[in-house]
Formats: structure tokens, C-alpha cells, sequence
């Protein structure tokens, strides 16, 4: 099962934190990049379960017709 981009936002989000107390701008970015990853991987799943609903409906509707 996928994890959707969670694990990558929450990693990112935790950098990005210890970045910011620490005054440390890398980590700081890594983590607002690790952040932007897991919404991309997010954003890829939900239009992949798109698609495959889709695909469904349209095979669904072939087989009734």
C-alpha cells in the first residue's frame, strides 16, 4: 500500500522545523523540498485512482451496452 506522499510531507515538515530553530537554511529547504515531493506524490496518486475509476466505469458501461 502507498503512502500517498504522508511520509515524505511529515519527514519534510520535521526538517523544515529543526532547519528553522537551528538557523539551518539547508535543512530548512530540504525539508520544504521533501514537502513539495510528497504533495506531487500525493497529487500523482489521487489522479491515478482517477483514472483507474474512470477506466472501470467506461468497461462497466461497454459491458452493459
Amino acid at each position: 500500500m502507498s503512502d500517498k506522499g504522508t511520509v515524505d510531507k511529515l519527514k519534510g515538515k520535521a526538517e523544515e522545523v529543526a532547519g528553522t530553530v537551528t538557523g539551518d537554511n539547508k535543512k530548512k529547504a530540504e525539508g520544504l523540498l521533501n514537502q513539495a515531493i510528497g504533495k506531487v506524490k500525493e497529487t500523482a496518486s489521487d489522479v491515478k485512482e482517477a483514472v483507474e475509476d474512470g477506466v472501470e466505469k467506461i468497461k462497466e458501461k461497454i459491458d452493459h451496452d
